[in-house]
């Protein structure tokens, strides 16, 4: 692997559009080297058995059936808002035209 040097940092900084101070070059140049080398490591592990996944856990949604339930306390409801309109709440103006 090339080893990183500051000029590389640099360009990359200017590539994310990122204002780098340049006391701090020598510092990402460093931090940078050591992550690529982390992710050298991990491409020398086998992973020809091992089926492609999002997480390290699997998650599953519990779902339920939706049940349409007729209530009667429509409204009650409709009285407990501030301000009412016929069957509608009704809420200051927040668009202008």
């Amino acid at each position: 692997m090339t080893k990183i040097n500051s000029e590389d940092v640099r360009k990359v900084a200017k590539l994310a559009r990122l204002d780098l101070p340049e006391d701090l070059i020598e510092t990402y140049t460093i931090q940078l080297e050591e992550i690529l080398g982390y992710v050298a490591q991990l491409e020398k592990v086998d992973t020809t058995n091992v089926e492609p996944t999002t997480r390290a856990v699997e998650v599953t949604n519990v779902l339920r059936e939706d049940v349409v339930k007729f209530t009667e306390v429509r409204e009650e409801l409709i009285d407990l808002a501030p301000n009412r309109e016929g069957d509608f709440f009704r809420v200051p103006k927040i668009l202008s035209e």
